[in-house]
């Protein structure tokens, strides 16, 4: 590919400060090495990149060795969505269960040692947290993610998430702006549409954003969304009316624009990554997140020249530029320089609320959010546990193990288990499913396991058919609890973090 500017003028150098990419493998490639010191001023790390945290460390610090001040960033939510134990699950319940409990001083202390532990391993900066409203029951990719239905307990955990990361010296960066909880298409894979009129979105949506920035967040990502109300043209990414009209001058948000991952459906089929980061740096976007599917140097150099080639056509302001590189290289310098001085903000005395040797914060949360309905006994016998298991959306990876089989064995030695999966029993006949589960199962008692299964028509029918058949089932839900409570005995996780299927195995044992 020609270069349009050499490597090391200020132009290339602010283009390359805007990008946010990621790569493959848990060593620094060479080409990113030589980015970094070319202008390269963030990247950004995926569960591909993470075996432990002493290889995370240490990537880290051969990134810092190339670059000291360089943002290195993470999707790091906890629950479901996790990086750092992406191969175990995590250590901390996500959003919805911290919702259900509703105490803003235990999800500040959760959302500090999360911190805390990132910080350890040389990451400043996580695309945390999820803001959005799920006000959609049916929503495909927020669900758990998102500490609940209703604007003002959203609000106030954002808030609160955001007082505790940041008081552990990592930037929070509030997602997916202006929300992301109204819809019923992930933008992983199309292009979702909110039509709710400006009145709601500015009092719904809006809602838990303007609490985070009066937090101090100091990132806040974008949406790859239409909301006609607000753009009846551009999604959030590259609408001007919304990131500069309403996240800048209306709300009086100063700190970073980030995109959202601009190779995902939604932008890359509409309007190709090169034009969509274009359209989103002149719309107001300062850094521009890629690498979670395209994760080499040629994502890299056709995105800086792009960008490049956009200010010599006259499409892209260089001032804008530079002014969005600008604000990488300030967010940089707070977490070199600045994180200690703000430390303060959200108190890490929240840290140690209800934790102990035994029992760390994460554990206390998952616990604080069972709930139990019904009064079958506890269970002594070693059972047999069917995992009734959605095909996983791209946020969440299918490679992130869930469940509480393992727990239970732990509890129960001699346990069982069995998958049903979404990918091979959606469209089986609900009586070959169940009659296949009943035979492994045997004499034990079934634990069903079920994963939002107020959508998904498949294992509602076959749980149904199952309890009708074994009414002594116990169920546990480890996803949204939208569906009535069910079984012998049912038990809300509100997330299916590894934590919560310890909490609820403890629950079914007694």
């Amino acid at each position: 590919m020609t270069k349009l500017a050499p490597r090391t003028d200020s132009l290339t150098r602010d283009a390359l400060a805007v990008l946010q990419p990621g790569f493959v493998g848990t060593t620094a490639p060479d080409w990113l090495l030589r980015r970094l010191d070319e202008g390269l001023a963030s990247v950004g790390l995926f569960g591909r990149n993470v075996s432990s945290p002493e290889q995370l460390a240490a990537l880290t610090a051969r990134l810092r060795a190339e670059r000291g001040d360089v943002l290195v960033a993470i999707d790091e939510e906890g629950g479901d969505v996790t990086r750092l134990e992406v191969r175990s699950g995590s250590s901390f319940p996500g959003n919805y269960a911290l919702g259900t409990v509703d105490d803003p001083a235990l999800t500040r202390s959760v959302a500090h040692e999360l911190g805390r532990q990132l910080a350890a391993c040389g990451v400043n900066f996580n695309w945390a947290p999820s803001a959005d409203v799920n006000s959609n029951r049916d929503n495909p990719v927020i669900g758990v993610r998102s500490f609940g239905a209703d604007p003002e307990l959203v609000a106030r955990h954002t808030a609160a998430y955001v007082q505790g990361l940041q008081s552990a010296g990592v930037a929070a960066c509030t997602k997916h702006f202006p929300g992301h909880g109204d819809t019923a298409v992930d933008s992983h894979h199309a292009m979702p549409r909110i039509d709710a009129d400006a009145a709601t979105l500015r009092k719904r949506e809006l809602a838990p954003f303007r609490a985070a920035i009066d937090a101090g967040s100091l990132a806040v990502m974008s949406a790859h969304i239409l909301l006609p109300a607000l753009d009846p043209e551009l999604p959030a990414t590259l609408s001007e009316r919304i990131l500069t009209g309403l996240l800048r001058e209306e709300l009086g948000f100063e700190g970073l624009i980030v995109t959202d991952g601009m190779e995902m459906a939604a932008i890359a089929s509409t309007y190709g990554i090169e034009r969509g980061s274009v359209l989103a740096v002149a719309a107001g976007s300062d850094a521009i997140c890629v690498g979670g599917g395209l994760a080499d140097e040629d994502t890299v150099l056709r995105l800086r020249d792009a960008l490049v080639a956009a200010v010599h056509a006259g499409e892209l302001p260089e001032e804008r530029l530079a002014d969005a590189a600008g604000r990488v290289r300030g967010l940089a310098d707070w977490a070199l320089r600045g994180a200690s001085a703000d430390a303060s903000v959200g108190a890490s005395a929240d840290a140690s609320v209800g934790a102990s040797a035994d029992a760390p914060v994460g554990l206390v949360a998952a616990r604080r959010a069972i709930r139990v309905t019904g009064s079958a006994p506890p269970l002594t016998r070693a059972p047999y546990v069917a995992a009734f298991t959605p095909v996983a959306n791209i946020a969440v990876g299918d490679e992130t193990p869930w469940g509480l089989a393992v727990e239970l064995e732990r509890l129960l030695p001699g346990t069982a288990t069995g998958a049903y999966t979404g990918a091979r029993n959606a469209e089986r006949p609900t009586a070959d499913l169940v009659a296949e589960l009943l035979a492994a199962a045997g004499d034990r008692t079934v634990v069903a396991v079920v994963r939002d299964v107020h959508r998904h028509r498949w294992m509602a029918d076959a749980l149904a058919a199952l309890l009708a058949v074994r009414p002594g089932t116990f169920v546990v839900e480890m996803g949204l609890n939208e569906a009535l409570p069910v079984g012998a005995l049912h038990v809300a996780t509100h997330g299916a973090a590894r934590v919560c299927g310890r909490a609820a195995a403890e629950a079914i044992t007694g």
